[in-house]
């Protein structure tokens, strides 16, 4: 089970509501203790922050990328407008993730759908009613298909967020890199590239798994 470090906390007689009307999940079936995965997408559906949130009480914890902080809460502030929320800082130690994650170099880059959050609604729901992006991410779900999805790859070689994927032809990018774990890596890759020979600056890659996320 990875270790989670929350870095905002959520507090005030109207945080679940907010959040509930914020995120991507149903924050009012979160259980006292237990994490639950979150997008934070804007309008466009585009997700801003990828977060696991955590409920204590009336009081909520986010986890999400650390250079992400300033963007998340300027952003919850402006929205929460007349409700009684309050926001403040959590004093953790933020350790590298050892998942798959959305930093400030790859937000607002990708779909709910990029990230495979649809599959078993992970980490969106589309029965909760609405939320920033709603609308996109319902509309690709029921009328559209996915047509990239998120990988792990192995590596022994660093890459950064936002490197290509390509085929042997290197000018046709079939991929995204959204982040570096050890020796392996995340991508967001066209479905129909996903058994062909794949590189990352110029270097082969290997595939390993369709990605999914434990709590």
């Amino acid at each position: 089970m990875i270790k989670r470090t929350p870095i905002l906390k959520v507090s005030g007689k109207d945080a679940q509501s907010f959040l509930q009307g914020q995120l991507s999940s149903d924050i009012n079936k979160i259980v006292d203790e237990q994490w639950q995965l979150n997008t934070y997408c804007q309008h466009q559906g585009r997700i801003i922050a990828l977060m696991w949130v955590q409920k204590q009480g009336d009081d909520f914890y986010l986890d999400f990328a650390l250079d992400l902080k300033t963007v998340v809460q300027n952003r919850l502030q402006m929205f929460a407008l007349n409700a009684e929320v309050v926001f403040s800082e959590v004093d953790n130690q933020k350790k590298s993730t050892e998942e798959a994650q959305v930093t400030l170099a790859t937000s607002e880059k990708f779909i709910p759908q990029d990230l495979n959050l649809d599959i078993e609604e992970v980490g969106v729901s589309f029965t909760k009613g609405c939320y920033p992006g709603q609308e996109v991410v319902a509309r690709v779900h029921y009328l559209g298909k996915p047509k990239r999805r998120l990988y792990r790859f192995e590596c022994d070689f660093e890459v950064n967020p936002l490197d290509k994927l390509t085929l042997e032809d290197t000018t046709k990018n079939v991929g995204t890199v959204l982040n570096q774990v050890k020796s392996c890596f995340f991508a967001v890759l066209k479905i129909a590239e996903k058994d062909k020979t794949l590189f990352v600056n110029n270097q082969p890659v290997k595939l390993l798994e369709l990605a999914n996320f434990s709590s």
